[in-house]
């Protein structure tokens, strides 16, 4: 027992070294050689203005996939981070509406995103229910939700506030983008230099092994839950911002997105292993694809088939390295 107690913080301080893997290289070097290759062939897509655009169009997915990383490397999946987000866009749009301050919708907006992570959490963790089965069930569940409140319709009339802010730059560079950057920043030292990070490693590795040496377990996976629904729903305050309105069906495919993100940035969907860095890598590359697919006028459908096969070959990656350690 003595021996499994010590190789689970053994395990968790190995991976907290503040240093770039060779994962996270092989991933910037796919996304320095994919986007050599649509520069060659896509006009324009080298230029500033199309490379901010990137940027931009990938820190929606970019806020989703880092929630999705941590759960994941807690040995879960969230499935349900789309219809969270539109949950958490209608209620913070509806208060937006009736005059209640801007800070103060989006405060709602997160807190409700961080509350229906934490059900996923808990009906997994008490439950003794599979992430996938909850997060399907409860994908249909909030998708119901909003589109019964609404009653199908978008909200309108989003406060200029928050649409500055969405819209806005500083320096040349797109809120988001930078709000991503600080985002991933806090998560990086997290999960690096803190126990809950430990913690999530140490679970996704081996949860047996885990709850031997006194890891609290159920609240790993649900402070993991938590935080899936609360970047989903920063994500979602983003968005509407941008567009000026929520959509009930705000957040469709989220999870695809998400889930390809984190995968090509080297996270395990087995657990215990993940990157920050890799995450926004996998985001860009997602968000670069499509950009250079659209500039070549490929149909979306190519887009989705892509992305499709991009997920398969992340998969068949870990597979190989992980029968190779």
């Amino acid at each position: 027992m003595s021996t499994t107690m010590q190789t689970v913080p053994d395990q968790s301080r190995s991976l907290r070294v503040p240093r770039i893997n060779i994962r996270d290289f092989g991933t910037l070097i796919g996304l320095v050689l994919m986007m050599a290759i649509f520069a060659a062939i896509a006009p324009g897509f080298l230029s500033e203005r199309n490379l901010v655009n990137i940027l931009q169009q990938s820190s929606i997915n970019a806020f989703v996939a880092l929630g999705m990383t941590l759960v994941i490397i807690s040995g879960g999946i969230d499935l349900s981070v789309g219809p969270t987000a539109a949950l958490a866009a209608v209620l913070a749009a509806s208060l937006m509406t009736v005059g209640v301050p801007v800070p103060l919708a989006i405060l709602a907006g997160l807190v409700l995103g961080a509350l229906c992570g934490a059900v996923n959490g808990m009906l997994i963790s008490f439950g003794g229910l599979q992430p996938f089965i909850v997060t399907l069930g409860t994908l249909s569940t909030y998708r119901a939700l909003a589109l019964i409140v609404t009653g199908g319709n978008p909200i309108l009339g989003i406060p200029h506030t928050l649409r500055a802010i969405a819209n806005g730059r500083l320096l040349g560079i797109p809120t988001s983008v930078l709000l991503v950057g600080l985002v991933a920043i806090l998560a990086g030292i997290m999960l690096r230099r803190t126990p809950f990070g430990e913690y999530l490693l140490a679970v996704g590795g081996n949860e047996e092994a885990s709850h031997i040496a006194g890891v609290p377990i159920a609240l790993t996976k649900i402070g993991a839950y938590a935080l899936s629904g609360t970047m989903a729903a920063l994500a979602a305050m983003i968005l509407i911002g941008r567009l000026g309105a929520a959509e009930p069906i705000l957040g469709s495919s989220w999870e695809l997105d998400a889930i390809a993100a984190a995968a090509i940035g080297g996270a395990s969907l087995m657990g215990g292993k993940g990157s920050i860095i890799g995450t926004l890598l996998g985001a860009i590359i997602l968000g670069a694809m499509r950009n250079g697919l659209t500039l070549l006028n490929v149909q979306a459908f190519y887009q989705l088939l892509a992305t499709g096969l991009i997920i398969l070959f992340a998969m068949l990656l870990d597979r190989f390295t992980r029968g190779r350690s």
